[in-house]
């Protein structure tokens, strides 16, 4: 059989809504984009949310709106998705990288004070994989220093800390609902904040600095086209409707990768859980252990790969990939380490049992 890393999970409900919408003849700016965002904010216990045109749009608008400049310092981990150092460079912003948590392979607040300088103005919490970061300690820490911190819960949907539903828990947050994730909207993302002042600056910057009280033909600032089509709006809604069963689904296939590899030597799997946490899951990453060298998880990738199985090396490293790999850059052990071990397994909401069971004994063979 042939086995995808990931597949959207598109129903005939959210067929229908885009349907819908394209009957109308509003394509923009319009109801569904207004419903779809009342529901994340409800969702996340957030006051306001922005859906923009990407999770990268919306880490950029997040940047802009807290007035971070050229010259500003932002620490981040490097064992992550590259769109949120991008997002820094687009405004010329120095990323400051510092090294993860070797369980929850989110950044290490205790080395994150050290990595502060005059310069620093923000920290930028990765909840990687879903597994939501350590807030409490980031909080502490961008307090005590009167820094921003940004909430990256791309990766996150439905994850909760301590509780409480991640996104809405910092200065600000950001979602992404690009194909692979929990939901979709085929292309998208939204920004979540507590500010009404923070929110109607990022709407404004998103339709290229309109105000709502100003015409179409005025601007207030200098924006950006990141809007969210109402199409797109509109499968994100229809998705939200059953958000809480997919994350359910996605838990239970993450145990059952668990069942069928737990008592493998060579490999070290996620946490099912973690104390007064929920994970929401994104992808199963599993790593290889010491004795395995990056070529072989290289060479397994391929090997799967040849027999139908598409995996892959989450994370490349940021801080070692050619737009920002430094000869001065400061040694990132755990993030070297795992990044050249960890292996994505097939994981999306309609993966079978005989999918899984194809996966795993392939795997277990090769190793």
């Amino acid at each position: 059989m042939t086995i995808p890393l990931s597949a959207p999970d598109i129903t005939d409900a959210e067929i229908a809504a885009v349907a819908e919408v394209l009957r109308t003849g509003r394509l923009s700016l319009g109801p569904q984009l207004e419903a779809f965002e009342s529901a994340i904010a409800r969702y996340t216990n957030a006051s306001h949310a922005v859906a923009v045109s990407s999770g990268t749009a919306a880490l950029h608008l997040a940047i802009r709106a807290l007035n971070l400049k050229e010259g500003d310092e932002v620490i981040l981990p490097s064992f992550t998705f590259i769109a949120v150092a991008n997002a820094l460079a687009y405004e010329r912003i120095s990323p400051v990288f510092v090294d993860i948590d070797p369980v929850t392979l989110n950044l290490d607040p205790s080395k994150v004070e050290g990595a502060i300088t005059p310069k620093t103005r923000a920290i930028i919490a990765v909840h990687t994989f879903g597994v939501p970061a350590d807030l409490d300690a980031l909080k502490s820490i961008a307090q005590r220093h009167s820094l921003f911190l940004i909430e990256d819960a791309c990766e996150a949907l439905g994850a909760e800390y301590a509780g409480e539903r991640v996104g809405g828990l910092a200065d600000v947050g950001v979602f992404a609902f690009y194909p692979n994730k929990q939901i979709t909207t085929a292309e998208g993302g939204v920004l979540v904040t507590q500010s009404p002042e923070l929110a109607a600056l990022v709407r404004s910057l998103r339709n290229h600095g309109r105000r709502d009280s100003a015409d179409w033909l005025q601007h207030s600032e200098i924006g950006y086209n990141y809007r969210l089509s109402e199409l797109h709006a509109a499968l994100g809604l229809a998705q939200m409707q059953r958000v809480d069963a997919i994350l359910e689904g996605r838990e239970e296939i993450a145990r059952g990768y668990d069942e069928r590899l737990a008592k493998s030597e060579a490999l070290i799997l996620p946490p099912l859980k973690l104390s007064g946490h929920r994970i929401s899951w994104f992808v199963y990453v599993i790593r290889l252990v010491e004795k395995y060298p990056q070529s072989d998880r290289d060479g397994l990738i391929e090997k799967m790969a040849a027999r139908g199985i598409a995996c892959g090396r989450y994370f490349a490293p940021i801080h070692l990939q050619p737009p920002y790999r430094s000869p001065n850059r400061v040694p990132l052990p755990f993030t070297e380490h795992i990044g050249a071990r960890t292996l994505a397994l097939p994981f999306f909401n309609r993966i079978t049992d005989a999918q899984l069971d194809e996966v795993c004994e392939t795997l277990l063979s090769l190793l």
